[in-house]
């Protein structure tokens, strides 16, 4: 099959956290000059963003966001959750996520790794979740399928969602972190694999890459709207956004891979900090895995946004009596269905 891919079918949705993104634009600028950027400006965030030009881009501030979805909802794109904003804006089939904390890595030759280029690959090729190819994926340069991969199986299915992974700082939670201030990744595996059918993965918005129109609707921000304070969920939503895009790709056959390409994460923060922002997250996601693990939809769900429905019906019915917060995550899933249908889905791409 053809991996051509036109470089006005992508665009590069980054979150602006800190205020300075010179260095950061510069060092993926071999990679990202091809493309369309969306920056969006974290709402809470007071300087002015400096960036450096040479880029085809459009930049998105809180009055925007304001604007598009009200100040009411704005508070969903406050943080990294600001990516999301980016998401709902796109108006290409595929989006490349990065966190501004993340430059480009080096593989084992070291050369430049194309965070792009392998993310589309994965996205482009089949993926293969209803049996595991014990040499990974079978659609990677040199790899093919192993003795008794059954050969109905062997086509594959449409990839929705590509997981990269990051070198330097691991993505720990707060507890590990404070545990083990030093340790670092440095392991660089040169591998992609199918994430199997109904197997969770905490999956993070650091470095992805999704068909958007697919599965952009399953990437909900529920979480940060849900909080009763600032704090308690703020590196949590992600994984929560993780699962119910996971278990949206599985109701419709979609697959996930995980593994190239990587990125270098940068270190800054404290696990302390860290610590204070996620514990109530830390605890009730032990009650959050099992509830994902055993959701079924209906086959009435055909859509992403259908799947999202039935995901935050299934949330109020078997999880809202345990914590309010997750009553208000499946209102928030709710809610952002209908922003989606209102300003994710206008045929042009909304005015800066």
């Amino acid at each position: 099959m053809s991996l051509e891919i036109k470089d006005d079918e992508i665009d590069i949705v980054i979150g602006a956290v800190s205020s300075d993104m010179t260095a950061f634009m510069n060092e993926w600028r071999p990679i990202f000059s091809r493309f369309h950027l969306i920056i969006v400006k974290d709402p809470d965030l007071k300087e002015e963003l400096k960036i450096p030009e040479g880029f085809n881009l459009d930049v998105y501030k809180k009055s925007d966001i304001d604007r598009m979805v009200g100040s009411s909802t704005s508070i969903l794109f406050s943080g990294y959750s600001c990516r999301y904003f980016g998401y709902l804006v796109s108006r290409k089939k595929y989006i490349v996520s990065v966190d501004d904390d993340c430059l480009p890595a080096r593989d084992n030759k070291g050369f430049l790794v194309d965070a792009v280029a392998q993310h589309i690959t994965n996205l482009r090729t089949p993926a293969t979740p209803f049996f595991f190819n014990t040499l990974y994926d079978p659609f990677s340069e040199g790899a093919d399928f192993v003795r008794g991969y059954p050969f109905s199986l062997r086509s594959g299915v449409k990839c929705a969602l590509s997981c990269g992974l990051w070198l330097n700082l691991a993505d720990h939670d707060a507890p590990t972190q404070a545990l083990k201030t030093r340790q670092r990744n440095s392991r660089y595996v040169d591998a992609v694999i199918t994430v199997p059918a109904r197997a969770l993965a905490p999956i993070s918005g650091i470095n992805i890459a999704f068909d958007r129109e697919v599965v952009g609707p399953a990437l909900v921000p529920a979480l940060r709207l849900a909080g009763e304070g600032k704090f308690r969920w703020e590196t949590m939503e992600d994984i929560w956004s993780g699962m119910c895009v996971k278990v949206v790709c599985d109701h419709l056959g979609l697959g996930v891979k995980s593994g190239l390409p990587y990125v270098w994460r940068t270190d800054r923060g404290d696990a302390i900090a860290s610590l204070k922002k996620e514990w109530e997250g830390v605890k009730l996601m032990e009650e959050v895995v099992p509830f994902f693990q055993s959701v079924r939809l209906p086959r009435t769900a055909t859509t992403a946004e259908d799947c999202v429905i039935e995901v935050a019906k299934a949330v109020k019915e078997q999880l809202g009596s345990t914590d309010p917060v997750f009553a208000r995550a499946a209102g928030a899933m709710l809610d952002w269905v209908k922003l989606w249908k209102s300003v994710g889905s206008s045929s042009s791409p909304p005015g800066v």
